[in-house]
């Protein structure tokens, strides 16, 4: 009796597992780049399991470093492009204290440098009232000019709130006892858990600090460290150059949601024209994202929606909103923010029995706006020129996809 060969079926299925596992963890990382043995569970044993796959790819298409320890997975995320600052990267890709919170303000990222330099310093255990009374200590400190903490205010808590929750989305602290909301509130308080194993990796520069110390000026400019910080290493050889290439357009690939050909150096630019089919399949491969090849650039799209905090469309007022005026852009071209605001007003009255109340209250248009073009701009679709409300908003290509135009309809024969 003939036997009926299933190895390569397994086989081929077991590997169709082990890729499917791979992508899983890197499409995590890529959301959060801290994975912690308790709080995540598969996805951390399955990160553990394809460590050395995953430190090797990261390394050779990213130049991100995949470090793996037994309670902890980190992937070291740092990505400033060349020509921009890491405050031009923060305003592009803001971080938020949780999914769907507003983004980071310059006073935010500031309290969570604050509390992480106190964090070093605390005990084990640290109370949200007496984090917030060391940060207010440090910000007195050298070096901080013009920028003052009092904590006093509800906003002001409310700051610190955010940069406390966005430590414990990473794991750096771990909520004891209490909630943040009290403490905004100025009648309760939260009690948190240092991990320190996780505060050590929170730190995410091309060099360390203490490296860098030695070259730079006396009292140097913040500019000045965070451009020494950043400075990438000298390329010595042609292999070396290519290989930095390579790294710079897969980041941005990664991080941004869309990438124009116009936007890049020279450099970078001829080596993604001339390597974009071969180097959008090999991250597709690993992502699960789809590449969109179009005359002015590329995008790696997420079928599943995951790996973004902006969503377009969204839902509510605000979301409705943003749609219309993107297809308001994509059709007219560029415009300023006093004509959008103007359509705004238009809008809250055509629109009064669905979107909310407020939005017809002098002024709303000013916020709706503001709101829309934060999600057009994060997400690549518009560009803005100058400030306030003469600024230009400038359609670029691929909002051209909420272009709306009348339908086609051919006249068939019956048969």
């Amino acid at each position: 009796m003939s036997r009926i060969d299933l190895g390569p079926s397994i086989s081929g299925a077991l590997e169709a597992r082990e890729a499917e596992g791979r992508i899983r963890v890197l499409r995590a990382l890529l959301v959060r780049p801290v994975l912690r043995a308790q709080a995540d569970g598969e996805l951390f044993r399955q990160a553990r399991r394809h460590a050395d796959t995953l430190r090797n790819w990261f390394d050779r298409e990213t130049g991100w470093r995949l470090v793996v320890e037994s309670q902890t997975v980190r992937l070291l995320t740092s990505y400033v492009p060349h020509g921009r600052t890491a405050v031009a990267v923060a305003e592009h890709h803001p971080a938020r204290g949780r999914r769907g919170d507003p983004p980071f303000t310059r006073r935010r990222y500031v309290l969570l440098c604050l509390a992480l330099a106190v964090l070093e310093r605390s005990d084990a255990q640290i109370s949200l009232g007496r984090l917030a009374e060391d940060i207010v200590l440090a910000a007195r400190q050298p070096g901080l000019d013009g920028v003052a903490f009092t904590l006093a205010g509800r906003e002001e808590r409310s700051d610190l709130v955010a940069a406390i929750r966005l430590l414990l989305g990473y794991g750096v602290l771990l909520r004891v006892a209490g909630d943040e909301e009290s403490y905004v509130s100025a009648d309760g308080d939260a009690l948190y858990d240092v991990d320190r194993r996780v505060l050590g990796t929170m730190l995410s520069t091309t060099h360390g600090p203490g490296l860098v110390g030695a070259g730079l000026p006396p009292s140097p400019a913040i500019g000045e460290i965070e451009a020494a910080l950043h400075e990438p290493p000298s390329a010595y050889t042609d292999e070396e150059t290519t290989r930095r290439l390579r790294h710079a357009v897969s980041r941005r690939l990664l991080c941004d949601p869309v990438v124009y050909y116009d936007e890049l150096p020279d450099d970078e630019r001829n080596y993604l024209v001339g390597q974009r089919v071969q180097l959008t399949r090999r991250l597709a491969e690993a992502t699960g994202l789809v590449p969109e090849l179009r005359a002015e650039g590329i995008a790696l799209v997420d079928p599943d929606d995951q790996l973004t905090d902006m969503r377009m469309p969204e839902q509510g007022t605000d979301g409705h909103a943003t749609l219309l005026l993107a297809e308001q852009l994509a059709a007219a071209g560029a415009t300023d923010v006093t004509a959008l605001r103007r359509r705004v007003r238009q809008l809250a009255r055509d629109h009064a029995g669905y979107w909310r109340k407020t939005a017809r209250e002098p002024g709303a248009e000013n916020v709706i706006v503001a709101d829309a073009l934060d999600r057009l701009v994060g997400l690549g679709l518009v560009r803005l020129t100058g400030n306030g409300p003469d600024a230009i908003v400038h359609p670029l290509p691929a909002l051209r996809r909420f272009a709306v135009t009348a339908p086609t309809i051919t006249n068939r024969r019956n048969r």
